[in-house]
């Protein structure tokens, strides 16, 4: 388990979190290990990994590592937070390097695709956010950006990628991101969601997001200002 230390912004104060600290049982009376009130609960599964802010405040991260090939769980858990709040995740799909391809040099080396899904809850249970098309999501590496090398046996020479650095202060109460592309929401056929997407009741308006190819779009920025209940 791990522990994260007190951090402060301007609209959120967020207490010390163990991940994993919930699950569906604590939702009417969720409580936050560290002792302090738990005023929502977050419910997150992506394919293959997150970290989650509010505000500028890191808050919660998948448990397993993004340099784990498989790597599908959820995570619940409670965090602090007074409205308006901003949440702010950066997701990864699993590549092995920039070519963007996974288990590279096998005889299943292919394109990874990704998928996110999350739901937010206050303390008496309340739905006050969930992922769906309103969210924002900028794509900040995209490969390969020629599919067709897919199959090559030296892709980290031959995949073409993009990539760039995280936008300087984008996680700040108040960035603008209007005119960041809308998520697009992708169906459970899609995706295949697994290991751990079923232990959630997930609510009928959570839906999992992505950029638009859940294959070539490896790493997202999605952001989502909650107002009030």
């Amino acid at each position: 388990m791990k522990l994260f230390t007190t951090l402060v912004s301007a609209a959120a104060i967020i207490a010390p979190l163990t991940l994993g600290a919930c699950d569906d049982a604590d939702v009417s009376e969720p409580t936050n290990p560290s002792g302090g009130a738990c005023d929502f609960v977050a419910d997150i599964w992506v394919d293959n990994w997150f970290a989650m802010y509010v505000d500028d405040a890191l808050v919660g991260e998948d448990s397993v590592p993004i340099t784990t090939e498989r790597s599908f769980n959820k995570e619940s858990f409670c965090f602090e937070a007074t409205y308006p709040f901003t949440l702010n995740f950066i997701v990864k799909d699993y590549k092995a390097d920039d070519s963007g391809l996974e288990y590279i040099g096998q005889a299943k080396q292919q394109m990874g695709d990704g998928g996110f899904i999350a739901q937010f809850k206050d303390a008496s249970g309340s739905l006050v956010a969930v992922t769906d098309s309103s969210w924002k999501c900028k794509v900040i590496h995209e490969a390969p950006l020629n599919p067709s090398c897919e199959k090559d046996a030296d892709p980290s020479t031959t995949c073409q990628f993009s990539a760039e650095d995280e936008p300087q202060g984008w996680k700040a109460s108040g960035y603008d991101t209007s005119a960041w592309p809308n998520a697009v929401e992708h169906s459970e056929a899609a995706v295949s969601p697994k290991d751990g997407y079923d232990e959630v009741n997930w609510d009928s308006t959570a839906k999992i997001i992505w950029g638009s190819d859940l294959e070539t779009h490896n790493t997202l920025l999605c952001t989502k200002t909650v107002t009030g209940p």
